[in-house]
C-alpha cells in the first residue's frame, strides 16, 4: 500500500495515500490490513495511531509496541464505502510524557511498513462494450496494475501499418495520464492471456484472423462488406469492438478496404475532437477534420513563449489548470507552495531574470524568527522575514539564477510561521498560522531562443522530436524486414512521446528503410534496428563516436576491442545530415537482447531520466533486474559527436548577447574605434588643406 517505508515524525504527523477501483470491480467487503514499528519512546497512555478512509473512521490503536514488536492492525471497512477514488489517511499522535513532550524531540517516530495493504472482495462485472467508453477496457484510468495493450501483427508489416500502431500507441500513453502501458506483440489469437487488450490495425487481407471474430460487419473476401453485402469503399475507415470467441479477451479493430481507410479509422481514435462522436459497436469514418499543427515552441505546461513578463496566474499546475492563489497552514513549517517553471527546450535563461513574489501572511506570528524563502529545484535564492506580528501582504523581488532553470525546474515558496507564544509540550496555538502566494506574482525573464544539438538531456522532454506538440515532424526509420524487437521499440519510443506532448492529434511517420522519402529525411528521425541490416548504415557508422563493429567490435575513438558478447543497447543522437536543424536518433544493439534494454529505458521513467550527452549505452547488471532498483542496470553517457548551436535570435539581439558575454573587449574596442575615427579625421583634414594645385 506504501511502497516504501512511510516515516511519520512529530507530536502530530499526517499521511495520505490513494488508490482508486477498478471499473470493472463490484466490491462485496474491504479491509485495511496496517503494519507498523513504533519508537520505544513513545508514551503508550498518550501515543494512538488513527485511520480514516474517506474521510470516515475506521478506528484507533494505542501505540505501546516494544523495540522489536511489529504492530499489526486489520480495520473492517463498509463495501459501499470504496469509491473510483479512494483516501486513506494516517494520522499518530505521539509524545514521550505524561507531562510535557519536546516537539522537536527524534525519537517521535512511527513508521508503516511496505507490506501493510488494502484487501478487496469483489465481484468482476461485465464490460459494455460501446465505443462511448473508450479508453475502457482498453484503457482504464483506475487499474491497479500497468494497462496491458497487445497487437496482432499482420502477415506483412509495411509503412502504413507502422505508422498507425505508432500514432496509436501515442496517443494511448496520452490517454493513460502517465500511468504504464506494457506492450507486446502476438502472431495468433490464440497466444493471448485474459488480462490482454487486444488492438487489430490492418486490412481483412493483413489481417485473416478478422475472419475468427463475431464483427458487426461481414468480412468476406478480403473485404469489409456493408449491410447490403456490398464492399464499402476504399477510403472508408472502420472502427468495431468485440471480443475473443471464448469471450475473455476485448478486441478493438481498426480496418478498413485499404491502407488510407485503415489510418482513418485510426486518426479517428487518436484527435479528440473526433474521438468524442464515436459511438456504439461499431463505426465507420468516412471523413475527418484536419487539425492544425501547433507552433513548434507551443509546449502546453511550460512558460510562454515569445513573452518577457509572465505571471503566475498564465502558467499551467500539474493538474492542467492555470495557478491560483495557494494558501498553506501548518505550525510552524506549512507545505510549500509549488510553482511550475518550466523552460521551453530550445531556449536559455538569461541574467537579469526576476521573480516578484506577492504574498500575505495571518496574524499571529513571531517577525523574529518567521520567514519565507523563494526556492528553485531545491536551492534557496532569496526570501526575507514576515514583518508584521498582525500579519499582512508583501512582495519581494529576488534575481533567478540562469544556470539553475530547466525544462523541468519548479519553484517553491516556503514560509515558516512561529508563533509570537512559545510552544510548550505540544501545545497548539488557539490562531492557525497560515501564508498565501498569489496569483499575480510575476516573472520578468531575460530569454534566447538558443538551443544545442544533440543533447540527449534535452530528450527527457521529448525535444526535439515532439517539436510540434503533435509530432509532424517525427518520423520512424525500420530495417525492411523489421522483427518483433524492432517494432516493440518503435512502439516504445512513440509511446514515450506521446506521454512528454499535449495535442489535439498524433502525425508521426514510420517507414520502413527500403521507403524513406525525401520529405521524411528533412524531420526529426529515429533509426532502429539490429547493427546488422541497420536502416541507416551510412550514417550511424561513418560518424564520430562510439561505433559498433560486426563480432561484437566496439570503436571509440582509436580504441577497438572485440567482446565475446554484447547485449547492450546504444542511443546514439547527432545532427542530421539531411537537416541541420533535426536530429537523427539511432536506436542500435548488436543482439535482440540489447533492443529489449532500449525498450527498458523508454519505459522506466528511472532509466529515461540517466539520459545524458549524445551517446548512451544501456545493458543490465542482473539476470533478472527490478524496476525498483537502478543499479539493476548500467547507463554509460558519452559526449563525442559535434554540436551545432541552433540561434533564432535577430541580430541585434544577437549583438547584444555577444557584447554581454565579451564585455572585457568592449574597452580595447572603443579604444581601437576612437583611433581608426582619428586616422579617418586627419586623413580628411589633411586633404582639406592642401593647397590648389598641390596633387
Amino acid at each position: 500500500m506504501v511502497g516504501n517505508a512511510l516515516q511519520m515524525e512529530g507530536i502530530l504527523s499526517q499521511a495520505r495515500l490513494g488508490f482508486t477501483r477498478p471499473r470493472h470491480w463490484q466490491v462485496e467487503s474491504a479491509k485495511i490490513q496496517v503494519r507498523f514499528r513504533q519508537s520505544p519512546a513513545l508514551y503508550a497512555e498518550r501515543s494512538n495511531l488513527t485511520v480514516r478512509l474517506n474521510n470516515r473512521h475506521l478506528g484507533s490503536v494505542p501505540l505501546n509496541k516494544t523495540a522489536d514488536e511489529i504492530g499489526n492492525v486489520l480495520f473492517d471497512v463498509p463495501a459501499n464505502l470504496i469509491e473510483d477514488f479512494n483516501t486513506v489517511i494516517m494520522e499518530v499522535q505521539q509524545h514521550t510524557s505524561a507531562d510535557c513532550t519536546d516537539p522537536t524531540d527524534p525519537t517521535l517516530w512511527t513508521e508503516i511498513l511496505p507490506d501493510s495493504q488494502v484487501v478487496l472482495n469483489y465481484r468482476p462485472q461485465a464490460i459494455a462494450l460501446d465505443l462511448t467508453n473508450y479508453p475502457y477496457p482498453f484503457l482504464d484510468r483506475l487499474g491497479l496494475e500497468a494497462d496491458q495493450l497487445t497487437y496482432l501483427r499482420p502477415q506483412k508489416v509495411d509503412s502504413s501499418w507502422l505508422t498507425a500502431s505508432g500514432r496509436y500507441q501515442a496517443a494511448a500513453s496520452r490517454l493513460s495520464n502517465g500511468r504504464p502501458i506494457q506492450t507486446r506483440l502476438v502472431n495468433q489469437l490464440d497466444q493471448l492471456n485474459g488480462q490482454d487488450r487486444l488492438v487489430i490495425i490492418g486490412t481483412p487481407a493483413e489481417q485473416p484472423a478478422l475472419g475468427d471474430l463475431d464483427l458487426p460487419f461481414a468480412i468476406a473476401d478480403d473485404q469489409v462488406l456493408d449491410g447490403d453485402g456490398a464492399p464499402l469503399p476504399d477510403s472508408v475507415g472502420v472502427l468495431m469492438v468485440t471480443t475473443t470467441a471464448n469471450g475473455e479477451v476485448p478486441v478493438l479493430v481498426a480496418t478498413g478496404n485499404d491502407s488510407a481507410g485503415v489510418l482513418k479509422a485510426v486518426q479517428a481514435l487518436v484527435q479528440p475532437a473526433d474521438r468524442q462522436l464515436l459511438t456504439g459497436q461499431a463505426a465507420l469514418v468516412n471523413q475527418l477534420s484536419e487539425v492544425a499543427t501547433p507552433d513548434p515552441r507551443d509546449w502546453p505546461g511550460h512558460l510562454p513563449r515569445d513573452v518577457r513578463q509572465v505571471l503566475l496566474a498564465d502558467l499551467t499546475t500539474q493538474d492542467g489548470q492555470p495557478f491560483q492563489d495557494q494558501t498553506v497552514n501548518g505550525l510552524p513549517i506549512p507545505p510549500a507552495v509549488e510553482i511550475p517553471l518550466k523552460a521551453l527546450p530550445d531556449e536559455q535563461i538569461l541574467r537579469g531574470s526576476k521573480f516578484t513574489l506577492r504574498y500575505s501572511y495571518g496574524p499571529g506570528i513571531d517577525p523574529r524568527r518567521s520567514s519565507v524563502s523563494v526556492i528553485l529545484d531545491g536551492q534557496g535564492i532569496g526570501g526575507e522575514r514576515l514583518r508584521s506580528a498582525d500579519g499582512g501582504t508583501d512582495s519581494v523581488t529576488v534575481d533567478i539564477p540562469p544556470e539553475l532553470v530547466t525544462p523541468t525546474s519548479s519553484l517553491a515558496v516556503q514560509f515558516y510561521t512561529f508563533p509570537d507564544v512559545a510552544i510548550n509540550c505540544g501545545a497548539i496555538p488557539d490562531q492557525p498560522m497560515w501564508g498565501a502566494v498569489h496569483s499575480n506574482s510575476s516573472l520578468d525573464l531575460n530569454r534566447a531562443n538558443v538551443v544545442d544539438l544533440p543533447d540527449l538531456k534535452r530528450l527527457q522532454t521529448g525535444f526535439p522530436l515532439t517539436a510540434p506538440q503533435d509530432l509532424s515532424q517525427a518520423s520512424f526509420v525500420l530495417p525492411a524486414t523489421p522483427s518483433d524487437g524492432d517494432i516493440l521499440t518503435l512502439l516504445q519510443v512513440s509511446g514515450r512521446l506521446g506521454r512528454l506532448s499535449q495535442a489535439q492529434s498524433v502525425k508521426l511517420g514510420a517507414y520502413l528503410a527500403d521507403g524513406l522519402p525525401n520529405e521524411a529525411r528533412q524531420h526529426n528521425i529515429v533509426a532502429i534496428g539490429l547493427r546488422d541490416g541497420f536502416p541507416l548504415p551510412e550514417v550511424i557508422q561513418g560518424g564520430a563516436g562510439l561505433v559498433l563493429s560486426n563480432q561484437f567490435g566496439r570503436q571509440l575513438n582509436q580504441t577497438q576491442m572485440q567482446t565475446f558478447s554484447d547485449e547492450a543497447g546504444v542511443i546514439q543522437a547527432q545532427v542530421s545530415p539531411w537537416n541541420n536543424q533535426r536530429l537523427l536518433l539511432g536506436l542500435i544493439a548488436q543482439q535482440p537482447a540489447g533492443l529489449t534494454e532500449l525498450q527498458q529505458v523508454f519505459t522506466q521513467d528511472a532509466l529515461f531520466s540517466r539520459l545524458a550527452g549524445d551517446t548512451a549505452i544501456v545493458q543490465r547488471t542482473t539476470p533478472n533486474p527490478s524496476i525498483f532498483n537502478q543499479a539493476d542496470y548500467q547507463v554509460t553517457t558519452l559526449s563525442q559527436q559535434p554540436t551545432r548551436t541552433i540561434d533564432r535570435r535577430g541580430p541585434i539581439t544577437r549583438a547584444i548577447a555577444f557584447l554581454q558575454a565579451n564585455w572585457i573587449l568592449l574597452p580595447g574596442g572603443m579604444v581601437l574605434l576612437a583611433l581608426l575615427l582619428y586616422g579617418l579625421s586627419q586623413l580628411f583634414l589633411n586633404r582639406l588643406s592642401r593647397p590648389e594645385g598641390i596633387q
